[in-house]
């Protein structure tokens, strides 16, 4: 589990950078976009980043993509994978949390 949250995503975005593969870039658009918006497009992006390994791992396979791209994109989907799982995570604890309190 990722103990700061802050340095991961950082570190992601720099390693996103050294590759041809895009990383966690700061996302712009429409500031008054409601949350339900904002979790959609983060799990779009983490369902392309999945398939986008998939994609590199098959390549690999063929024995066609370049091995330093591939580790990158796997790297990128495991990081992404266990970011969700936080999430997750933090949500259930607050809902527990939340349940347990005394009206």
């Amino acid at each position: 589990m990722v103990a700061n949250v802050g340095a991961a995503a950082s570190a992601y975005a720099k390693l996103g950078k050294v590759g041809s593969v895009s990383g966690m870039e700061p996302r712009v658009g429409d500031p008054t976009k409601n949350f339900s918006d904002m979790l959609g497009d983060a799990m779009k992006g983490a369902i392309e980043t999945g398939r986008h390994s998939e994609a590199m791992s098959a390549k690999a396979v063929a024995g066609t993509a370049d091995l330093r791209e591939v580790v990158t994109a796997v790297t990128n989907a495991e990081v992404t994978l266990q970011t969700a799982l936080s999430i997750r995570d933090r949500v259930i604890q607050s809902y527990q949390d939340i349940i347990s309190m005394p009206i």
